[in-house]
Protein backbone atom coordinates (compact mmCIF):
# COMPACT_ATOMS: atom_id res chain seq x y z
CA UNK A 1 0.00 0.00 0.00
CA UNK A 2 1.42 3.39 -0.98
CA UNK A 3 1.73 6.15 1.59
CA UNK A 4 1.00 8.71 -1.15
CA UNK A 5 -2.69 9.67 -1.19
CA UNK A 6 -4.44 9.33 -4.54
CA UNK A 7 -5.87 12.44 -6.10
CA UNK A 8 -8.75 13.04 -8.44
CA UNK A 9 -7.56 14.81 -11.58
CA UNK A 10 -8.41 16.01 -15.04
CA UNK A 11 -6.24 17.27 -17.91
CA UNK A 12 -7.16 19.96 -20.41
CA UNK A 13 -5.25 20.98 -23.54
CA UNK A 14 -4.03 24.55 -23.80
CA UNK A 15 -1.82 26.85 -25.83
CA UNK A 16 0.52 29.67 -24.79
CA UNK A 17 -1.16 32.77 -26.21
CA UNK A 18 1.53 35.24 -25.17
CA UNK A 19 4.53 35.73 -22.91
CA UNK A 20 4.19 38.79 -20.66
CA UNK A 21 7.44 40.55 -19.82
CA UNK A 22 7.27 42.59 -16.59
CA UNK A 23 8.57 46.12 -16.07
CA UNK A 24 12.28 45.81 -15.16
CA UNK A 25 11.97 47.37 -11.68
CA UNK A 26 8.67 45.68 -10.74
CA UNK A 27 10.22 42.52 -9.32
CA UNK A 28 7.40 40.54 -10.95
CA UNK A 29 8.28 37.33 -12.80
CA UNK A 30 7.77 36.84 -16.53
CA UNK A 31 4.39 35.17 -17.10
CA UNK A 32 2.88 32.93 -19.73
CA UNK A 33 -0.76 33.45 -20.64
CA UNK A 34 -2.34 30.10 -21.46
CA UNK A 35 -5.67 29.62 -23.24
CA UNK A 36 -7.33 26.51 -21.76
CA UNK A 37 -9.55 24.58 -24.17
CA UNK A 38 -12.86 23.48 -22.66
CA UNK A 39 -13.01 26.26 -20.06
CA UNK A 40 -15.86 28.79 -19.91
CA UNK A 41 -15.26 31.84 -22.13
CA UNK A 42 -14.63 34.32 -19.28
CA UNK A 43 -12.23 31.91 -17.52
CA UNK A 44 -10.35 30.57 -20.52
CA UNK A 45 -7.03 32.35 -19.91
CA UNK A 46 -4.72 31.76 -16.99
CA UNK A 47 -1.40 33.46 -16.28
CA UNK A 48 1.38 31.54 -14.62
CA UNK A 49 5.03 32.32 -13.89
CA UNK A 50 7.07 31.32 -16.93
CA UNK A 51 9.48 29.12 -14.95
CA UNK A 52 9.59 25.41 -15.61
CA UNK A 53 12.12 22.65 -15.04
CA UNK A 54 12.69 19.90 -17.62
CA UNK A 55 13.31 16.22 -16.91
CA UNK A 56 17.06 16.89 -16.59
CA UNK A 57 16.57 19.66 -14.01
CA UNK A 58 17.32 22.52 -16.44
CA UNK A 59 15.32 25.75 -16.18
CA UNK A 60 13.19 26.32 -19.28
CA UNK A 61 10.53 28.81 -20.41
CA UNK A 62 7.40 28.51 -22.50
CA UNK A 63 7.25 30.27 -25.85
CA UNK A 64 4.25 31.78 -27.60
CA UNK A 65 2.33 29.10 -29.51
CA UNK A 66 3.56 26.18 -27.36
CA UNK A 67 1.02 23.41 -26.82
CA UNK A 68 0.61 22.60 -23.11
CA UNK A 69 -1.48 20.35 -20.88
CA UNK A 70 -3.16 21.85 -17.80
CA UNK A 71 -3.64 19.38 -14.95
CA UNK A 72 -6.11 19.99 -12.13
CA UNK A 73 -5.76 17.81 -9.04
CA UNK A 74 -7.75 17.60 -5.82
CA UNK A 75 -7.29 15.50 -2.69
CA UNK A 76 -9.95 12.81 -2.38
CA UNK A 77 -11.29 14.48 0.79
CA UNK A 78 -11.69 17.76 -1.12
CA UNK A 79 -14.05 16.42 -3.78
CA UNK A 80 -17.42 14.70 -3.91
CA UNK A 81 -18.24 11.61 -5.89
CA UNK A 82 -21.11 11.93 -8.32
CA UNK A 83 -23.85 9.54 -7.21
CA UNK A 84 -24.81 6.85 -9.70
CA UNK A 85 -28.52 7.16 -10.51
CA UNK A 86 -30.84 4.31 -9.58
CA UNK A 87 -31.92 2.50 -12.80
CA UNK A 88 -35.56 2.94 -11.74
CA UNK A 89 -35.10 6.70 -11.86
CA UNK A 90 -35.97 7.04 -8.17
CA UNK A 91 -33.62 9.36 -6.26
CA UNK A 92 -31.53 7.47 -3.69
CA UNK A 93 -31.09 10.30 -1.18
CA UNK A 94 -33.05 13.35 -0.19
CA UNK A 95 -30.44 15.71 -1.60
CA UNK A 96 -30.72 14.02 -5.02
CA UNK A 97 -34.28 15.33 -5.37
CA UNK A 98 -34.42 18.29 -7.73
Amino acid sequence: MSSKKSKASTKLPGKVEKVIHPHPQSGEPEKAQIGVEGADHLYREIRVPNRLVDEKGHKVKLEEGAEVEVTIEADQVANKSTPTPDPSGTPRRGRDIA
